[in-house]
């Protein structure tokens, strides 16, 4: 299975999202980080994402008589090339954008799902803006949001952080008219 097709399922990428930041966590960790989907959907889908290179195994140990594993993500695979976005069909953006949706759909109510969720001091933000750029703005608004966000991606669990899903998304919603009024 190749990364665009292993990305393309709302739970492997939801256990990608839980391994970001250089983690390691074992599969009883990963479900209980993902405590709406059965145990043996989140064991089916850690066996895909390894045998398809997108996770390695950390460590072996042994616990209780059984081994256990600690998966990482290996970043190099977890991501789609800018080729590879560049070849895709709308058909393909079309179940792309589908798959981040419904994962991103999952964390958030698996949050609220929590018993200390408390979104106004956790500082949630959902907001959206419909923005009027011409391409070269829209280049420098997604410039000046990387150099925000990619400083931070490889930050590791530490003491007071807490992991945040941020899904910066833009699509033109009309196109350039004659005139702007």
């Amino acid at each position: 299975m190749d990364p665009l097709e292993l990305l393309g399922q709302p739970v492997r990428l939801r256990i990608v999202h839980a391994l970001r930041g250089d983690r390691t966590l074992t599969t009883s960790q990963l479900c209980a980080r993902i405590p709406d989907v059965s145990k043996a959907t989140v064991y089916r889908h850690i066996e895909l994402l390894a045998a398809g290179g997108i996770l390695e195994v950390a460590e072996e140990r042994r616990v209780r008589g059984a081994v256990e594993r600690l998966y990482r993500l290996r970043q190099d695979r977890a991501t789609i090339d800018a080729g590879t976005a560049g070849s895709l069909t709308t058909e393909d953006h079309r179940r792309g954008f589908a798959v981040a949706m419904a994962a991103l759909l999952a964390e958030f109510n698996a949050y609220l799902d929590k018993e200390h969720a408390d979104p106004a001091a956790d500082l949630v933000g959902y907001r959206q803006h419909a923005v009027w750029l011409t391409r070269d703005e829209l280049l420098e608004l997604i410039a000046q949001l990387r150099r925000a966000i990619v400083p931070v991606l490889d930050n590791a669990p530490a003491p007071g952080r807490t992991q945040y899903l941020i899904s910066p998304i833009q699509f033109p919603i009309e196109q350039p008219s004659g005139d702007p009024g």
